[in-house]
């Protein structure tokens, strides 16, 4: 005689299955999308959402401004400008850089202002697929991430949907966008200095624009296109050759002629991390006119 089931037994059962089906259902979808958005836009972000319920609760006009391009309708400079001031091992690593970590840590056992050491891979993950608060949950399914897009999409691809997608002011998202908006242009026509400009911002796109930087932030400016020089042109095609053969890549040969040269963020990151709108007497500010010719340069006395 078989004896029957119990209650407990049944249920047991019952909640395996549905976390069994839970994980597939996560695990299929995640390979899905990234799949999918290696040929296709990302229509929107989890970032651009919270955005706009941000915006509503604050009862601000809902401002997504936003365009898509092709990476070959990007200026040159931007790739290589992120890449110097975000994560300058990009072009090396395999989606997370543990030096960059190491330095992060050591930041914040000695302040309270907190800095992280996401990669440029890591940024795409979690703007594209995940929320921004922070928590170890988070910071997992950023990992997983990572790993998928930097298997599946490549570094070319990341690139492109990273300046796509990224945060470049209030309701403002994408390079293309960031160049209209700041310098009444298009992203292909950007010059050096200008996505500079750009990527100076991005660790704080909230409170820093563009066309408006204090003296501090000017200093970054000028060690941002010092190092440009180094990743520019990026050659993402010399990155997947040098996989299968056994030769430098571009990266790694203009990497041995860098010479040292600390990033200003390092030095006080507060001033990017948490900047205010008022100017600190003494500091320089500078303010760059629709015409995208510099027309003030002064001293706030």
């Amino acid at each position: 005689m078989v004896p029957k089931p119990n209650k407990r037994n049944k249920l047991s059962g019952f909640l395996k299955r549905f976390i069994l089906w839970i994980l597939i259902l996560f695990f299929g979808s995640s390979v899905f999308f990234t799949i999918l958005y290696k040929f296709i836009p990302p229509p929107v972000t989890p970032l651009m959402l919270i955005r706009l319920l941000d915006q509503r609760k604050n009862e601000k006009q809902l401002v997504l401004k936003k365009n898509w391009v092709s990476l070959k309708y990007v200026s040159g400079y931007m790739p290589a400008a992120v890449i110097a001031c975000e994560d300058q091992n990009f072009l090396t690593h395999k989606g997370f850089d543990l030096k960059a970590i190491k330095k992060a840590q050591k930041h914040n056992s000695k302040s309270k202002k907190k800095r992280g050491a996401s990669t440029i891979s890591q940024q795409t993950a979690k703007n594209v697929f995940l929320w921004p608060k922070r928590s170890w949950f988070r910071k997992g399914l950023e990992v997983y991430f990572t790993i998928l897009i930097e298997i599946i999409w490549g570094k070319k691809r990341i690139m492109e949907v990273y300046l796509n997608v990224i945060e470049t002011g209030d309701g403002i998202y994408g390079v293309d966008k960031a160049a209209e908006i700041y310098f009444n242009k298009n992203a292909k026509n950007l010059t050096k200095r200008e996505a500079a400009l750009i990527a100076v911002c991005l660790p704080n796109p909230l409170k820093m624009k563009p066309n408006k930087l204090t003296g501090y932030r000017l200093k970054r400016l000028s060690w941002a296109l010092r190092q440009i020089n180094y990743f520019y042109p990026v050659e993402f095609n010399q990155i997947e050759i040098s996989k299968n053969k056994d030769i430098p890549s571009h990266s790694k040969t203009k990497k041995t002629m860098r010479q040292e040269d600390p990033d200003p963020f390092d030095l006080k990151p507060e001033e990017f991390l948490e900047s205010n709108e008022t100017v600190v007497p003494g500091d320089v500010i500078e303010i760059i006119s629709d015409s995208n010719s510099i027309s003030k340069l002064d001293s706030v006395q």
